[in-house]
């Protein structure tokens, strides 16, 4: 908090980088977060200061003093600030909280997530190294799981446990250990199912003519941990030719095949962290540059090389994988220290041999031990802490970019979508959890992260279904001809990832993304999926409800009239599928009569019904039949009873048919459930009971309800009953 010195700016102006449109709105300035409230809109934008890259101040205007920042995320905000003196407060308060000097100070040790219901010690331990041994089939005959590296000791960037040759003493180990850059010997990452397997390491420290006896041994131990022993096998050097000579002057280099037997050696030519760098600095200045020409742009995005890089680690990773896949070959993977290139190709090669790692589960476990348990140097690589700027380098975000080409290729057979790469990338940087904090095992395990943080994959693990893919095919992705993904080699294959690079700029993005178009029909396919299933059970419960249980005291005989003991009495019967009969009294002729037949304080005469609600009840038109009809109902004069049929649920339109002597009370029907679908009803009002011509009330069928119908005062013209 001592480095805020304004924490509240108002009247600022948003401006649009694209447009001449600018929102209006005040600036908040906390401990983590800078907060744009737009009040109008009633819309707030939240900026965690980890995600903050640059602060830059622009020239002074007449409007006011215009501050850029731009974002990790590729997010770039320009805010126009009336006073010089509080841009100038906002700019050097960023510049300190964006880049923290302690491990401490980063935002994952204050981090409360209120609502999210999420534990501490969730997700720490989804993702066990061991487990994704037990995966891939470890142990095996060949190949072992070891703790020799339990205290960090051979060496302090890998995790503590490593799977090593069968074969290889720990004195073997401890010699190769000691000829290899940063002690990171070669173990192994990757056992394909027809035992050729991908390992991993760091470059020799060959110079100009030294060697090493116990890692040749070791190497060649390596190439014999499968059947076939006798057959050649891969070192692949991610680096360019150059790079690597260059690199003997200083006492490293790469492996002598002289001394090295059965090798075959390949120069790769990925560029280095610096040149991967600029390349993607100049990538997003041509996305930012709004004044460009279609050709201008085009130009731009090709010398900044950021496709050419991308096309080039996948094509490394293509050769491992047609080399394990395809060929049989066992190959060994390094750059200089094994840290950066070494982690990008390794775990995209794992990508195209198995169908697992292209799963939610299988993608995040492969990330957590490729590139954590592995030591990819997060802290250097991302810039978390105020460092030297040039170990900052987008080496996972084009790790990111890269899995994204391949599941635009082959969108069928990745379960996740882009959104879970968003989430990856954006939260690697955010420093929101202890996940992506430390460079290796033993600094997470230093700064008790797992106790004083939260882990990113127990959050991620409530987000599934946002991250799901509708085009993931899980049984095809098992099959012999799919298990393999072996991307084609021409350049045009890569794409411009504009909804990574360009996604805040809203007027960019012409169209939907298809995959969410697709989602989105599939949750509604699968909503009435569930709704159909939904109405066949209850059409099943209301076929039991009302399976016409014969009711004491309420017997009546098919086709004749129940008697009545008084006018006040109500007899209701149901039949299913057959005619039923209720007596309505006969409507006296007087007022007197009325009086003389209806007991003190008598109800208003109901009969309850499921039938059919709408909002516009119904059409009334004129008929001359002397009878009141329901369904087909019959109205005899004398008794003024109703007979009308009941249908009940059912797949066909058939009309009813009369096939029982059940009777329903009226109780059992008025507990009837809502749900039940009954067919249309026509009612008839003779004029005995509205005192006028006949009329025909017509429900139409868009739902069905229960209704009460009241026998009101016949001096009301056209109404039989009302809905309860």
């Amino acid at each position: 908090m001592e480095h805020i010195k304004t924490p509240k700016v108002g009247n600022v102006r948003w401006l649009d980088n694209h447009s001449r449109n600018s929102t209006e709105g005040t600036l908040y300035l906390t401990a983590t977060h800078l907060i744009f409230v737009d009040v109008q809109r009633n819309k707030e934008t939240w900026i965690v200061h980890t995600h903050i890259q640059s602060v830059e101040k622009l020239s002074i205007g007449q409007a006011g003093s215009p501050l850029r920042i731009r974002c990790k995320t590729f997010q770039v905000l320009t805010f126009l600030i009336t006073q010089e003196r509080d841009c100038h407060d906002l700019y050097s308060s960023l510049l300190k909280l964006s880049k923290p000097v302690k491990i401490d100070d980063l935002y994952a040790f204050s981090y409360n997530p209120r609502g999210e219901q999420l534990s501490q010690q969730e997700g720490w331990d989804l993702f066990s190294l061991n487990n994704d041994y037990m995966q891939m089939g470890l142990p095996t005959r060949y190949w072992k799981v070891s703790r020799i590296n339990n205290e960090f000791g051979l060496c302090d960037t890998y995790p503590r446990l490593i799977c090593v040759p069968s074969l290889a003493t720990p004195a073997l180990l401890m010699g190769s250990a000691a000829f290899r850059s940063k002690r990171r010997l070669p173990v192994l990452s990757y056992l394909h199912e027809n035992g050729s397997v991908i390992v991993r390491c760091s470059q020799p420290m060959a110079g100009l003519n030294s060697r090493s006896i116990e890692d040749e041994a070791f190497v060649d131990l390596i190439r014999r941990s499968k059947s076939g022993p006798d057959d050649f096998m891969y070192i692949v050097d991610t680096r360019p030719m150059l790079n690597a000579v260059a690199n003997r002057a200083q006492g490293k280099g790469y492996e002598n095949t002289d001394l090295y037997e059965n090798i075959k050696y390949h120069f790769l030519g990925i560029e280095n962290i610096h040149v991967m760098r600029n390349s993607l600095n100049k990538l997003l200045d041509a996305c930012e540059d709004s004044t460009n020409t279609v050709g201008a742009w085009l130009e731009a995005v090709n010398n900044s090389g950021w496709l050419k890089h991308v096309h080039n680690v996948i094509q490394v990773s293509r050769f491992i994988a047609h080399a394990v896949g395809k060929e049989n070959r066992s190959v060994m993977v390094h750059c200089s220290d094994g840290w950066d290139r070494t982690a990008q190709t390794c775990s995209l090669a794992a990508i195209m041999l198995n169908p697992h790692y292209r799963t939610i589960d299988g993608f995040l476990a492969l990330v957590q031990k490729e590139w954590l348990h592995f030591g990819h140097k997060f802290m250097h690589r991302l810039g978390h802490l105020d460092g030297d700027p040039r170990e900052v380098s987008p080496v996972f975000t084009q790790f990111i970019d890269a899995v994204w080409q391949l599941m635009r290729l082959y969108p069928c057979s990745f379960q996740f979508n882009e959104q879970l790469l968003f989430d990856l990338h954006d939260h690697a940087y955010s420093c929101q959890f202890g996940t992506f904090l430390g460079n290796c095992a033993k600094d997470r395990q230093v700064h008790s992260l797992t106790s004083r943080t939260y882990s990113l994959w127990g959050w991620m693990m409530k987000r599934l279904k946002s991250y799901t893919s509708p085009l993931y095919h899980a049984v095809e992705q098992h099959k012999p001809e799919n298990k393999l993904l072996l991307p084609p080699k021409l350049p045009h294959c890569v794409r411009f990832w504009r909804a990574m690079y360009n996604r805040f700029d809203k007027g960019l993005h012409p169209r939907q993304n298809v995959t969410a178009i697709v989602k989105t029909l599939y949750d509604e396919t699968a909503k009435l999926t569930n709704d159909v299933a939904s109405m066949r059970k209850r059409r099943n419960q209301l076929r039991q409800k009302l399976g016409f249980e014969t009711q004491k005291n309420e017997l009546t005989p098919q086709g004749d009239v129940s008697p009545m003991s008084s006018p006040s009495h109500k007899a209701t019967t149901l039949r299913s599928k057959s005619p039923t009969l209720v007596k309505i009294p006969r409507r006296p002729a007087s007022t007197d009569d009325v009086q003389s037949l209806a007991p003190p304080q008598a109800e208003p005469q109901t009969l309850r019904h499921a039938v059919h609600s709408t909002p516009d009840i119904a059409s009334i038109s004129s008929n001359k039949k002397p009878s009141v009809s329901i369904g087909g109902a019959l109205v005899q004069s004398s008794d003024l009873v109703v007979s009308f049929s009941t249908q009940c649920l059912s797949d066909s339109d058939e009309e009813p048919v009369a096939n029982s002597n059940n009777v329903v009370t009226e109780k059992q029907l008025e507990s009837a459930p809502e749900e039940q679908q009954l067919p249309k009803r026509k009612i008839l009002i003779p004029d005995e009971l509205a005192g006028g011509p006949d009329h025909e009330v017509e429900i139409p069928e868009s739902g069905w309800d229960l209704i009460q119908h009241e026998v009101l005062d016949p001096s009301v013209n056209g109404v039989v009953g009302a809905p309860s």
